[in-house]
């Protein structure tokens, strides 16, 4: 076997996962809850939300959590199930409405 053609399969073999692994929602419109259900998702989590969007297909809530830590959330938009919670860096500004912290 060509030694570029094994490290080339190789190097599919080892991303692909990383490319059938999917952080997105796959969920019809029509299947979706209100965003005032996601609103009542978060009230029940104790978080006070700044923004609701919508990222990969999923809701994305933004805001900070009961202990006043910055975070982002991400759910299901047909059930609300709570698919991942970050806790952004602490150090960051008030001011930065992008959402994702330092890069």
């Amino acid at each position: 076997m060509n030694k570029g053609l094994l490290i080339f399969a190789l190097a599919v073999v080892a991303l692909a996962p990383k490319a059938w692994a999917s952080d997105d929602c796959a969920v019809p419109m029509t299947d979706w809850q209100p965003r005032s259900a996601v609103a009542a998702v978060a009230k029940a989590q104790g978080w006070t939300l700044r923004r609701i969007r919508i990222d990969d297909g999923c809701y994305e809530v933004i805001g900070r959590d009961a202990k006043g830590r910055a975070i982002e959330a991400k759910l299901n938009p047909g059930t609300l199930q709570i698919l991942e919670v970050e806790f952004e860096d602490q150090g960051r500004e008030d001011g930065d409405d992008n959402g994702k912290g330092h890069d």
